[in-house]
């Protein structure tokens, strides 16, 4: 069982760079919260090159990618959801990102919003990210934390007229 992954391991398969969020799963503190902020440059690169549909399907197959490597890091860690393995947080955040109103204002409530239902896991989430295994299981919980916070998000603009 590996505790925290260094450098070497990142480098040492590509499932481990993919699942440890290219590096910033690394980070000492916070590393879910580091990978939520990848995902704003991944997201502005490929949104600059992708209409709406086919980002929409790169950001599919980056969940699918995900599974793979999530299952095969968190085996090769000993730990099947190590919290360096941020791929989820990202691929999750590209989603919410391509959904949110423009504006930096709801940029930062999206992030703010989708970290705190990350971390606290409200039903049903809290029990799929229990009993779901495997890379899906890792992959699966952040893209329900994703749905919440477009649930809430699409709420107060409602709200707001």
């Amino acid at each position: 069982m590996i505790l925290r992954p260094g450098v070497s391991f990142t480098l040492a398969h590509p499932a481990h760079f993919i699942a440890l969020g290219f590096g910033t799963g690394l980070a000492p503190v916070a590393p879910g919260t580091v990978g939520t902020l990848l995902a704003f440059p991944l997201f502005a690169l490929l949104n600059d090159w992708l209409p709406p549909l086919p980002l929409f399907g790169v950001i599919v197959i980056l969940f699918g990618i995900g599974v793979w490597a999530c299952a095969r890091t968190g085996r090769d860690l000993g730990i099947a959801d190590h919290s360096g393995m941020n791929w989820d947080e990202v691929v999750a955040f590209m989603l919410v990102l391509q959904l949110t109103p423009a504006g930096w204002a709801w940029q930062a409530f999206a992030f703010f919003t989708f970290r705190f239902f990350d971390v606290v896991k409200p039903p049903p989430i809290r029990h799929f990210d229990r009993t779901l295994k495997g890379g899906f299981g890792v992959m699966f919980d952040d893209i329900l934390a994703a749905f919440y916070t477009l649930l809430l998000m699409a709420a107060v603009k409602q709200a707001l007229g």
